[in-house]
């Protein structure tokens, strides 16, 4: 009994990833995607600007913007001695200073005027792509030219609009995927690139009589309480999505879900809230949530789901 025990403990020792095997000792997990999910609601003005690196101190705790196109990263790699351009103060602090660890995310957008959802999304992939390859690169080069400075590294889409504020409007982007540039941290202190807000709150949905976009009268003090959440929090957006039941083609069912979550915008910009800060989608008859067999599913699904972000 006692042989038996022994080689059944061997076996799962033997099973174990290496460096798992010694006493006490776990196996390691696999690291974190550097992906951060989610549109990012942040501005331009939450970060100092990248040429205050002269002065930094590894105690502060400040986060830098810095407006540089990173996906010049694979081919400035290949550059022995490569013109950082924007760049330069942070690589000239990285040298002076070998040992401070930095934190960089690359930071990128899908131009807003694109709104078809299935291209908007294939952008969006695109962009999280040529971010990893562009950081792996600058990583590729750091390790080569013998920096030994620890880095972290991540990447995410943020909200062109919000980000440049009234700026937008003066200089509108013409590209589908914009490299918004770097968000830098080089504090030796703890600290996130982004905050986690653990204070939105959920709001249920507004529905509708089926082949009806009207909303009626007992909806109001339901959105009296949405806009005024909206002003009290000003960098919040709402993403309004109708839908509707199958009765009907799928066009009919495409643009009646469009023409309610169209009226929700209205009341909310006749409440007092920025047009910039309403986006709506249609889905037609789409996830429904009642059956449509029945009146009351189908009233059910006649709806428009609001989500704080």
């Amino acid at each position: 009994m006692k042989k038996i025990t022994l080689l059944v403990l061997l076996a799962a020792l033997a099973a174990l990833p290496l460096g798992a095997q010694n006493s006490g000792q776990r196996a390691k997990r696999s690291e974190k995607s550097p992906l951060i999910e989610g549109c990012q609601k942040v501005r331009q003005s939450d970060f100092r600007t990248y040429d205050r690196f002269e002065n930094f101190s590894s105690k502060s705790t400040d986060l830098y913007f810095a407006p540089f196109d990173y996906s010049r990263f694979p081919a400035l790699a290949r550059q022995d001695k490569p013109d950082w351009g924007e760049l330069k103060p942070v690589m000239n602090y990285l040298e002076k200073v070998s040992r401070a660890p930095i934190t960089m995310c690359a930071i990128y957008a899908v131009n807003p005027e694109i709104t078809d959802r299935d291209e908007r999304e294939r952008l969006l992939r695109q962009a999280a792509d040529e971010a990893r390859i562009a950081l792996e690169a600058f990583d590729k080069w750091k390790s080569e030219h013998g920096m030994r400075n620890k880095a972290t590294y991540n990447y995410t889409e943020v909200d062109y609009r919000y980000f440049k504020g009234a700026a937008y409007y003066n200089e509108q982007p013409q590209s589908e995927v914009i490299h918004v540039g770097l968000i830098l941290y080089l504090g030796t202190k703890k600290r996130a690139i982004f905050e986690t807000d653990t204070n939105t709150r959920t709001f249920k949905d507004i529905r509708f009589f089926p082949n009806d976009a009207t909303i009626v009268e007992s909806w109001t003090e339901h959105l009296d309480d949405l806009a005024r959440y909206l002003k009290e929090n000003d960098r919040k957006s709402v993403l309004l999505t109708g839908y509707a039941d199958n009765q009907g083609t799928e066009a009919y069912a495409v643009g009646l879900s469009r023409q309610r979550a169209v009226e929700v915008k209205k009341a909310l910009q006749m409440r007092g809230i920025d047009a910039t800060r309403i986006e709506i989608d249609a889905r037609g008859a789409e996830d429904p949530v009642g059956d449509n067999d029945t009146y009351e599913g189908r009233v059910a699904n006649n709806r428009v789901t609001i989500k704080v972000r």
